[in-house]
């Protein structure tokens, strides 16, 4: 079962942190990289387009942040307070699941390091093999809630 699922509030947290990154279009459109794109960052099965209601994107919003949440549960072998989690769950969401299992982050995250993992965010703000300003301030504030976390 994923972690989102057993707290309403930590479900709650990601919605607004990730949503609020990822911004909503209900219409497709192609992302930094030129990948299609719909909702809320969706990317899997986009073709450029498509259209969805609002409605439809908030539930595949909350349907892939269950779906990330399990896949991040499977490479996050050692527990993480709520705030880092939230963190890692929205880098994740934006990197991909298998960026993320085999990441630094997350090994570090596994020893025990959790600062030196929140402190790793800064290090994936690239896209098309350079500097995204939103993606720079988007890890600043991963980094930020994470840290704030284990004060």
């Amino acid at each position: 079962m994923s972690r989102l699922k057993k707290g309403a509030a930590l479900f709650a947290a990601a919605v607004m942190l990730i949503g609020g990154y990822e911004g909503v279009r209900t219409v497709a459109y192609r992302d930094v990289v030129g990948v299609p794109t719909i909702c809320f960052g969706e990317t899997r099965g986009v073709k450029m387009g498509d259209t969805a209601t609002m409605e439809q994107c908030k539930e595949m919003l909350g349907d892939a942040l269950v779906e990330w949440s399990s896949g991040l549960d499977k490479c996050l072998t050692r527990h993480v307070p709520d705030k880092p989690y939230i963190a890692f769950l929205s880098w994740s969401y934006n990197v991909g699941l298998g960026a993320a299992c085999k990441s630094t982050l997350v090994r570090k995250a596994n020893a025990g390091d959790v600062v030196g993992a929140c402190n790793e965010l800064l290090k994936w703000d690239k896209a098309g093999g350079r500097v995204i300003g939103g993606l720079t301030k988007r890890r600043q504030d991963e980094r930020r809630l994470c840290l704030e976390g284990l004060a």
